[in-house]
C-alpha cells in the first residue's frame, strides 16, 4: 500500500478560452509521485469552487458536472485499490494509463464485445439467428456511444464496470437515445452477456451487475377482435398488392407464425398431421424451436390461392419484405377502418388471443404452436379476455345451479 494517495480537481486558469472557460485537471498522487492530465470538460473559472473541488450551484449543470467529478474519483481510487490488492509495483502512470485505457496488460470492454459479436456472426445460421446479432451490435454501438460520451474515451477496462456505470448507461439509453423501458433494459441484458465472459475468464472477479434486476414492463399488446378479422375477409381490393398483403397477414392471423417462419415455408413445411389434416411444421426462425400448427380452413384457402404463383425460391406463399408488408398494412387499415397500429406482427397476437384463447384454446396449446420454451412468454400474448371470463364463470354458474 502506497504511503500517500490522493485525487484532485483543480482549473488550469492559463488556458482559458475566450469565454472565460477554463479546463478542468485530474491530478493523481501515490507516494509522492504525481500525474496530471485532462478531464477534457470546461466550465467559467468563476464557476469553481476551489475549497470543495467541484462546481458551485445548485443547477441541473451544477449538479450533473459534479457527479460526473465523483465517477472519475470512483473509478481512480478503484484502479487504485485493485493494483495495490494485487501487490505488483505501479506508478501514478499505470493508474494514468488503465483509466485512459492504454494499459495494454488490462482487458478492454469494447475489445471484448466485438470479439463476442464477431462469433455471433460467423455462427448465424447454426447457433443464431441475424435479428440476434443486430441486436449483440446495436447493444454495443450503444455501449461505446455512453463511454465517449460520459468518459471521453474510445474504450475502458473491463474492471471499470460497476454498478454506477450500468446505472448511467440505462439513464442514457432512455434520455440520450429515447428507448422506452424494456427496450432499454434488453439492450442492457445483452451488454450483461459480455460481463458474463469476463466473470467466466477471471478478467473481473467482482459481478457489478449484482445489485441491478432486469425489470421489464408489462404492455399491454393490440390484437384484431373478431369483427375487424371478419372486416378484412370480407374487404375486397382491387390492387393485388393490397390483396396479397391482406392474405399473408390474414394467413398469420390464422397460424400465430412471425413474418420471418412465414418467409422461409415451403410446400415441405406443409405435412398430414396426426389427425390426417394438413399442418404446417417449420422450425422458429428466433428460437430455433419446433413448431407444429394445425391449419384452419381460412389459412388452408390461402395456401391454394397462391399455390400456381409464379415463385423463384420455391416459397409457399409470394411474401413481400417486412417493411412494404408494415407500409401496405397501414393503408389496409385505413380502407376497413381499423383504428390500431396495424403491424405483422399483430397478427401473431391475434392468433394468440382471438383466434385460439377467446374460442376454449388451453394456453398450454396455444404456447406450443407458437413455439414458445416456457408458458410466462405466452402470457404476455395471451390475453384472458373479458368475454373469455364471462363465459367461463356463465358455465360455472350453471354447474352449480345444476349440483343445487
Amino acid at each position: 500500500m502506497y504511503d500517500t494517495y490522493s485525487v484532485i480537481f483543480f482549473p488550469k486558469s492559463s488556458n482559458g478560452d475566450k469565454l472565460g472557460k477554463v479546463p478542468i485537471y485530474l491530478r493523481i498522487t501515490a507516494n509522492g509521485k504525481r500525474c496530471e492530465l485532462s478531464i477534457k470538460r470546461k466550465i467559467p473559472l468563476k464557476s469553481w469552487n476551489s475549497n470543495t473541488a467541484s462546481m458551485r450551484g445548485t443547477t441541473v449543470e451544477a449538479g450533473n458536472f459534479n457527479r460526473y467529478l465523483n465517477s472519475i474519483r470512483s473509478r481512480i481510487d478503484r484502479i487504485y485499490e485493485d493494483l495495490t490488492k494485487e501487490k505488483n509495483d505501479f506508478t501514478v502512470k499505470t493508474i494514468r494509463d488503465i483509466y485512459t485505457g492504454k494499459s495494454i496488460d488490462k482487458k478492454m470492454l469494447l475489445e471484448i464485445f466485438q470479439t463476442h459479436n464477431d462469433q455471433v456472426e460467423s455462427l448465424i445460421g447454426k447457433d443464431f439467428a441475424y435479428g440476434t446479432f443486430e441486436r449483440y451490435r446495436t447493444a454495443k454501438k450503444h455501449v461505446e456511444e455512453y463511454i465517449a460520451k460520459e468518459y471521453k474515451l474510445n474504450d475502458i477496462p473491463v474492471k471499470d464496470v460497476d454498478h454506477s456505470f450500468i446505472t448511467g448507461l440505462e439513464y442514457y439509453l432512455k434520455t440520450e437515445r429515447k428507448c422506452g423501458h424494456n427496450t432499454a433494459v434488453k439492450y442492457i441484458t445483452n451488454f450483461k452477456k459480455i460481463i458474463r465472459i469476463a466473470l467466466a475468464n477471471n478478467w473481473i472477479t467482482l459481478d457489478p451487475f449484482l445489485h441491478w434486476k432486469a425489470k421489464l414492463k408489462i404492455v399491454d399488446r393490440e390484437f384484431l377482435t373478431e369483427g375487424e378479422i371478419q372486416k378484412l375477409i370480407e374487404k375486397e381490393f382491387h390492387t393485388e398488392r393490397l390483396d396479397l398483403v391482406k392474405n399473408i397477414f390474414l394467413f398469420s392471423c390464422f397460424t400465430g407464425l412471425a413474418y420471418a417462419d412465414v418467409k422461409k415455408l415451403s410446400p415441405n413445411n406443409v405435412v398430414i398431421g396426426i389427425d390426417g389434416n394438413k399442418w404446417i411444421k417449420v422450425n422458429r426462425t428466433k428460437t430455433d424451436s419446433r413448431t407444429n400448427i394445425p391449419l384452419l380452413p381460412t389459412a388452408l384457402e390461402i395456401i391454394k390461392k397462391y399455390s400456381d404463383f409464379p415463385s423463384a425460391s420455391a416459397k409457399l406463399l409470394p411474401i413481400l419484405t417486412n417493411q412494404k408488408m408494415n407500409a401496405y398494412l397501414k393503408e389496409i387499415a385505413d380502407l376497413c377502418e381499423i383504428e390500431k397500429n396495424l403491424t405483422f406482427h399483430l397478427a401473431r397476437h391475434t392468433f394468440a388471443t382471438t383466434v385460439t384463447l377467446l374460442n376454449g384454446v388451453p394456453i398450454e396449446s396455444v404456447s406450443k404452436m407458437l413455439g414458445h420454451k416456457n408458458l410466462k412468454t405466452t402470457q404476455h400474448y395471451a390475453k384472458i379476455l373479458d368475454q373469455k371470463v364471462s363465459e367461463d364463470m356463465l358455465a360455472l354458474r350453471s354447474r352449480l345451479m345444476l349440483r343445487k
